[in-house]
């Protein structure tokens, strides 16, 4: 086989490269060019540049409510009980409300919380709490003894 034909491939790569080199800028598609000539006029700010409106901070949008989802609000007074065990009443009254708002109806979870509340002497919050207890089970065992404790904290 005569190797002619492997030299004639490889001088028209190598010639096609050679271009490349010389043309780093290749051209792109018409309507793109386009919109990049127009968008960046001498003196213009380019696309990134612009100023828009900051998008709405993450924190100052109001938050929606949890789906309601029993197994997670009691996952969450467990881990809530563990914390108040070792004293750590921020932490568990954060999960208490955590799983208030998975399941309102959750009458442990607000009285666990009236307790946080009370311990970290946050008496409204405390008080707001042991009254909803009251409102989800009004013939508890212990309803007379958190009835005692609401006049304590008036």
């Amino acid at each position: 086989m005569s190797r002619w034909p492997l030299a004639v491939v490889l001088s028209a790569m190598l010639a096609g490269s050679a271009t490349a080199q010389q043309n780093p800028n290749p051209q792109l598609p018409p309507d793109e060019d386009a919109q990049t000539k127009s968008a960046q006029k001498p003196g213009s700010k380019a696309p990134a540049d612009i100023d828009l409106p900051p998008d709405e901070d993450a924190s100052s949008a109001p938050k929606e409510k949890p789906a309601f989802n029993p197994v997670k609000s009691k996952k969450d007074v467990e881990v809530g009980t563990e914390y108040f065990k070792k004293g750590n009443y921020n932490a568990a009254a954060g999960r208490y409300e955590e799983a208030t708002q998975y399941n309102d109806a959750n009458a442990d979870a607000w009285l666990h919380l009236a307790e946080a509340q009370e311990k970290r002497s946050f008496t409204r919050e405390a008080r707001a709490a042991y009254e909803r207890y009251l409102q989800l089970n009004p013939k508890a065992r212990n309803a007379e003894d958190i009835r005692k404790r609401l006049e304590k904290l008036k």
